[in-house]
């Protein structure tokens, strides 16, 4: 079946996708475009993601944005131009549910509280929640279980984070993510110097009040009863320095925030955008009673308008979005015209060739033939290998038996929010996956370029990396996906290019890169074989690319004409 080009009006090239952290080789930007420049990656990568830590951002690898300007420590504009000179086109994500608590706009509230202009910016609980609820002890809102029964939370209490005014007033606003709240330890002589204490009295609270917040209590779960005549005095105090981290839900609603939104599209595009990834945008509309996660029709009002802004700076969205196959979201996302990521691949490729057949993988291709879905795929990624994608293409019984194959081979299962059987992902590296076979690894590479869309290749995958417990530990509580994320440098990458699994996952990556039988615009043919071996022709303007391969013993041969 022949391809349509994009249903978008910016025309897409579909050659291979490097992607890293600015920080991934040598610790900056600047080392892995002194990569781009060698001779062995010559012609191997037509565009280059790259993760958001590129910004200035604070948690989550990146994904906290304070603001879209350049990370001074990684990169700067000169490196951006020298990926331009190179011809390399950029990926970028654009964080559309919430910014971080340190943004110039969140830290207006904190500095102006009612006053500031941001206070709409954000979304404040109570107003959202007004005459749906109930007030507590506290003064939050409690909506009332009709409104929030169907909803889906991403943590067990309700998603804010109150905000202490300059006027002593507590202020809740939403969010779905990541937060804390910070006490600073006291001196002695700021007790004395600011409130007045006697030297003694002071140097005794102090050590309360530090012991105290090691052990994770805040000011008014600290046990004050021998010092109750300036209980309240302290307990101000300590709010009084009160810091926060966090990712704050941005208000959908407010002309600021598109405001924001048509300025950041703007920005990516200066840096050299062609895909704008669009990173936690079904939790952006928000409605009470109604689900807030992929709000329907919201979300697609939200995406529509997000995309007639995005088209003004030439740029292609690729919403992303972690659902069930059987759900086909998908589908839906490509009806509406968008890139679609492929979070099937992975699962599928490691299914074929633990039962030795193309089964399931070709289903999935006929799939994306018969609907024109245009995708971006990959092996590994920054996160891990998705499996709550694979329900509906492979049974419950197939993704638990993958699961107990890759926790054996020493990756780590995720569940969704803590509920058992609702599979999330494995991290771990692609290659620790597969057992750490070279064979496999490069099979699973040369499908990966034959298979429709853009080839994004992470770049721990592309050096044959392996589960890296030391960094996963070093994280601490939640530091699993250091697994996938080992920072090489320069001379550890060069020393990698020397082996025949890295040289040979290279010449792939040229072939598809170089090859004019590749395209979104080309014939791709699925030749009728065993289910054990797989065969795939691409064509166009009488050139050919073949791939034959062996289910069995993971051996490939290309055939190019």
């Amino acid at each position: 079946m022949k391809s349509s080009m994009m249903k978008n009006k910016v025309l897409l090239k579909d050659g291979p996708m490097f992607n890293a952290y600015p920080d991934s080789i040598g610790g900056k930007l600047q080392e892995v475009i002194s990569i781009f420049k060698l001779d062995e990656f010559k012609d191997a990568f037509e565009s280059f993601y790259i993760l958001p830590s590129v910004f200035n951002s604070d948690l989550d690898r990146g994904f906290s944005i304070i603001d879209y300007n350049l990370n001074e420590v990684m990169a700067n504009t000169d490196d951006l131009n020298a990926l331009k000179s190179l011809g390399i086109s950029l990926k970028f994500d654009f964080v559309l549910n919430h910014l971080s608590v340190l943004s110039k706009q969140f830290q207006d509230i904190i500095n102006k509280g009612a006053d500031s202009e941001y206070t709409n910016f954000f979304i404040n609980w109570n107003t959202f929640w007004q005459g749906k609820g109930q007030p507590d002890e506290f003064g939050v809102i409690k909506p009332y279980e009709v409104y929030i029964q169907d909803m889906f939370f991403r943590k067990p209490s309700l998603p804010i984070l109150n905000v202490k005014y300059p006027n002593g007033q507590e202020a809740p606003y939403w969010n779905t993510f990541y937060q804390k709240v910070n006490y600073s330890k006291v001196d002695k002589l700021d007790l004395v110097r600011i409130l007045g204490m006697q030297y003694g009295k002071a140097e005794q609270v102090a050590d309360l009040i530090n012991g105290s917040i090691e052990e994770g209590l805040s000011p008014s779960e600290i046990d004050f009863s021998n010092f109750d005549d300036i209980r309240s005095d302290l307990v101000d105090y300590l709010e009084s320095k009160r810091t926060y981290l966090g990712q704050m839900d941005l208000n959908i609603k407010s002309p600021l925030v598109w405001d924001f939104y048509r300025d950041t599209l703007k920005k990516l595009a200066g840096y050299g955008a062609r895909i704008v990834r669009l990173d936690a945008f079904a939790y952006a509309p928000k409605e009470p009673g109604k689900r807030n996660f992929f709000n329907e029709p919201d979300t697609w009002d939200f995406l529509a308008s997000i995309e007639e802004e995005a088209h003004q700076f030439g740029l292609n969205l690729l919403p992303e979005i972690h659902t069930r196959y059987e759900e086909k979201m998908h589908e839906k996302i490509s009806e509406k015209g968008f890139l679609t990521y492929d979070f099937f691949l992975p699962g599928l490729l490691i299914d074929a060739f633990e039962r030795n057949t193309k089964e399931t993988l070709i289903k999935w291709i006929e799939d994306i033939q018969k609907k024109d879905i245009k995708t971006v795929n990959m092996l590994g990624c920054h996160d891990g290998i998705p499996l709550l994608d694979l329900k509906g293409l492979l049974t419950d019984v197939q993704i638990e038996k993958l699961i107990k194959t890759l926790v054996d081979r020493g990756g780590y299962v995720k569940d969704l929010h803590g509920k058992e059987n609702m599979y999330y992902q494995v991290n771990a590296t692609y290659f620790s996956a597969l057992g750490e076979n070279e064979q496999k690894l490069l099979l699973a590479r040369a499908i990966q370029i034959f298979m429709p869309g853009i080839p994004q290749v992470w770049y721990l995958d592309l050096f044959a990396g392996s589960n890296d417990y030391e960094a996963m530990e070093k994280a601490g509580v939640g530091g699993h996906k250091e697994i996938n994320r080992s920072n090489l440098s320069v001379e550890q990458l060069k020393a990698k290019l020397k082996e025949p699994v890295v040289k040979e996952q290279l010449n792939l990556l040229k072939l598809r890169n170089t090859c004019k039988a590749f395209g979104f615009d080309s014939n791709l043919t699925v030749h009728d074989t065993d289910a054990g071996y797989l065969k795939l022709t691409w064509e166009k303007n009488d050139v050919s690319a073949t791939l034959e391969a062996d289910l069995h013993n993971y051996t490939y041969k290309i055939i190019v004409e």
